[in-house]
């Protein structure tokens, strides 16, 4: 063995004796170069090897720290043949209703904290707009939106080798209208529309609002949507649209690849299936490396691309689009009729934020917190919560999916955190028939501090007694 090898297979063997357990920090360089006698750059090879082989991870300004043993992922529940129907989850008004109280620790809401966004950028940009452009900030905006906004965001996607036209974005308030907007324009009530199992309530709530029937097809857990299923369902039932989040499906934060983006486009299109894209989590691979969307392949105008500033940048700005090529002239009369337009000064704020800085370098830092809170949150899963807890390993997103040991259950635990303060996501939120009972979703939007660590630990104690009286 080389020397860095050497000390690399001390470290590993640490870790697989749970001498060094997860979450715990490694020896720093100078300490490992002073008991092995060894050069710094040497100590850093053998941290850098162990980091490539994902045993430990970099913390900017911290050190080196064991990342938890690989868990087994969430299951899913065997895959049944079900009719098209219209969303049966009476879950889903009640509980959303319950995680509205004020003062709850807020890892129920997918969304990036305050301090991990540029507020104070953000809030110079919008006293500048009011400031040079009063009237244009308190006039109506054209109903399809800023133009100089509308550039921007198609500049991010020509940015990744996907071609988009300024004049084909529709800007909303948000990515929620974004697939309503989508819906209404490219389905009638009654028809049926397939969606992702897991996926988010939000899309679910939207399809019963419009009074569609929906298939699932699995999100299988690191691997993304099952698209050999997906090809069988088109093929036995007529399916108006599928709505997709190919980029970190919301919750289990799943990519799927390039390949089986490609498979279920070509199957889409071949059965006639408006294929509408949720690319809301699009910008936040933890990886650095932002994926492709679905549009970057389409060809025959077939995809509607639906995304959001809400997670990178600004929630309460609400501003989102939609962009459909072919689509372009009905989506903006359904946003006519709709609303009319967004408002005028969100819109031209962020479009001053994005032609002054960009969106690269707050990217980097952002997609850095969010994975290192990430990994901190599975940690703390594999220290705190009781023996037998599955956890997602998402590939971005700001999410974790955990399904609790036998006997688990996942609303008993949302009752149960929601009477300490803490808010989550029951499983049975994300599946038309309500599924997943012994799942719930995390948010991993938040910085890693003392709070958060509690609120795990907490959270973790409360589900190890309400698995234990369940035996």
């Amino acid at each position: 063995m080389l020397l860095y090898e050497t000390i690399a297979d001390g470290l590993r063997r640490q870790i697989a004796q749970g001498t060094l357990r997860a979450g715990e920090r490694l020896p720093s360089v100078r300490q490992l170069a002073q008991a092995h006698q060894i050069s710094a750059a040497t100590a850093v090879q053998a941290c850098l090897q162990l980091e490539r082989e994902g045993l430990v991870q970099a913390r900017p300004r911290s050190g080196y720290f064991v990342h938890a043993a690989p868990s087994a992922l969430p299951a899913l529940p065997t895959p049944r043949r079900r009719a098209p129907g219209e969303v049966a989850n009476p879950a889903l008004q009640r509980l959303l209703e319950l995680t509205q109280r004020p003062g709850l620790f807020p890892l129920h809401a997918a969304v990036a904290d305050h301090s991990l966004l540029p507020q104070a950028s953000l809030s110079v940009a919008l006293v500048r707009t009011t400031r040079r452009r009063p009237t244009a900030a308190l006039e109506y905006a054209p109903p399809q939106g800023d133009p100089a906004l509308r550039r921007q965001i198609a500049l991010r996607y020509e940015q990744t080798g996907t071609p988009m036209q300024a004049d084909e974005v529709v800007v909303t308030a948000g990515a929620t209208e974004a697939l309503s907007l989508a819906l209404r324009v490219a389905t009638s009530p009654g028809d049926v529309v397939l969606v992702e199992t897991p996926t988010y309530y939000g899309i679910l709530q939207t399809v019963a609002a419009l009074g569609l029937k929906v298939l699932e097809v699995p999100n299988r857990l690191g691997v993304g949507i099952d698209v050999a299923r997906l090809d069988r369902v088109l093929q036995q039932t007529a399916v108006r649209a599928a709505i997709l989040v190919p980029n970190f499906s919301n919750p289990s934060g799943s990519l799927t690849c390039d390949a089986d983006k490609q498979a279920l486009l070509a199957s889409c299109a071949r059965h006639g299936t408006v294929v509408i894209e949720d690319d809301v989590y699009g910008e936040l691979a933890w990886s650095g490396q932002r994926p492709l969307p679905l549009r970057h392949w389409d060809t025959g105008g077939n995809v509607i691309t639906c995304g959001s500033f809400s997670k990178t940048l600004a929630p309460g700005l609400r501003v989102g689009w939609l962009a459909g090529a072919a689509w372009t002239e009905a989506l903006g009369r359904a946003k006519y009729f709709s609303s009319s337009s967004n408002a005028s000064l969100p819109q031209l704020a962020v479009g001053d934020y994005l032609a002054r800085h960009g969106l690269e370098r707050h990217l980097r830092r952002l997609r850095r917190a969010v994975a290192d809170n990430g990994q901190r949150m599975r940690d703390a899963v594999a220290r705190y919560w009781p023996a037998g807890t599955r956890c997602s390993a998402p590939a971005g997103g700001l999410s974790l999916w955990l399904q609790l040991p036998a006997g688990g259950d996942g609303l008993a635990l949302f009752d149960a955190a929601l009477a300490a303060g803490i808010g989550i996501s029951p499983g049975v939120l994300f599946s038309s028939r309500g599924d997943y009972g012994d799942c719930v979703r995390l948010s991993c939007g938040m910085p890693w501090d003392a709070r958060l660590d509690q609120a795990m630990r907490q959270l973790g104690r409360l589900a190890a007694r309400q698995t234990a009286s369940a035996r």
